[in-house]
């Protein structure tokens, strides 16, 4: 070509893009890629082979017709007389993820003589890595003071070394997988993102992947969950004392506490109720012992939550000893009791 006005010809030029959807939840950033392939010229315009081919200019736009444009690299040829079906090849930077691109080529003789514009081909730029899954993430339900975990996919789509972190807010988490470097296409790495509810109610973030630039993102969402109460609460009789020998009408009190709250407490006397439950402290009946007969006898007290948990104190035993109102019969022994009133024994009555 050297000497030659002619220029060379782009002769089946075939240019091709690399095309990939792009990600749902993908933000616009300044660092898509677009690789597009082309087939290089073999012959002159006048037909004679091409021997001095130096190299390409890829010219790319959004979205006019880029050729030529402002927007252009210079890609050096790998041979200066190309053969048949031999292709070459860029990779387009810098552009931003989700948009769609034009892209032309013109190839350059050794004097600068340039062909005429490639055919256009459009694609949309994509980001050089991936993350899924991706869009609402729903961590579900958890229980507070708990925790739930999801895992997150970054994959290396574009090829070359993409190195990046992930990063959200309170109150999730990033566990592990952060920072990462992904070598090659194909290369991931897996990040686990946690959920650990403080209230009920429903909480969300982002949850954001960077990398070489470009940045990825997926909403975490998720609700808490009241902690199930399965602690019985903790009752004890105060009076009367273990031991204690009772008669006529006689307070029985007990102490309750609980994690949550105690809803009643019910007092049994050898394990049948003794009055009605008592929903509110202070927590005591009042025993009318000259119902129950003479002898020992078990106190004990039942505290309830509102979860229906029971705690059930330790037994108090204790002795009623009430004085008899029966007469006795003519003549029979007098025995002494020191429950009997003044004067009673002597009526025979104790």
């Amino acid at each position: 070509m050297p000497g030659k006005d002619a220029r060379p010809a782009v002769t089946c030029v075939s240019l091709a893009l690399l095309l990939s959807s792009v990600l749902q939840g993908v933000r616009p950033s300044a660092a898509g890629i677009l690789d597009a392939t082309w087939t290089a010229p073999t012959t002159n315009t006048d037909g004679s082979p091409l021997t001095d081919l130096a190299s390409y200019l890829v010219y790319y736009g959004s979205p006019t017709s880029p050729c030529p444009g402002s927007s252009s690299v210079s890609v050096i040829a790998p041979t200066s007389s190309p053969g048949p079906n031999q292709t070459a090849s860029v990779r387009l930077t810098g552009l931003t993820t989700g948009t769609v691109y034009s892209v032309a080529v013109v190839a350059v003789d050794a004097l600068g003589n340039q062909s005429a514009c490639s055919s256009v081909a459009s694609a949309v730029a994509r980001s050089d890595f991936g993350v899924s899954p991706s869009g609402t993430v729903n961590f579900g339900s958890v229980p507070i003071g708990s925790f739930a975990d999801q895992v997150f996919t970054v994959s290396n789509t574009g090829g070359g070394t993409v190195s990046g972190a992930a990063s959200t807010s309170a109150p999730f988490s990033i566990m592990s997988g952060s920072p990462f470097t992904l070598g090659g296409v194909g290369a991931n790495q897996t990040v686990t993102v946690r959920f650990t509810p403080m209230t009920t109610a429903t909480a969300s973030a982002t949850v954001s992947f960077t990398a070489n630039g470009g940045s990825s993102s997926a909403i975490a969402t998720g609700s808490g969950t009241a902690l199930a109460d399965t602690t019985p609460p903790t009752v004890a009789l105060t009076a009367p004392l273990t031991g204690t020998t009772v008669s006529g009408t006689v307070t029985v009190s007990a102490s309750a506490t609980d994690n949550v709250g105690v809803a009643g407490v019910q007092f049994k006397l050898d394990g049948t109720n003794l009055g009605a439950e008592v929903t509110a402290p202070p927590y005591a009946v009042t025993w009318n012992t000259t119902t129950t007969a003479a002898g020992a006898h078990t106190l004990t007290a039942a505290a309830r939550d509102a979860a229906g948990n029971i705690g059930t104190s330790a037994g108090v035993a204790v002795t009623v000893a009430n004085g008899s109102t029966t007469a006795a019969p003519p003549g029979s022994p007098t025995t002494s009791n020191s429950n009997c009133p003044p004067g009673q024994a002597k009526k025979g009555r104790c």
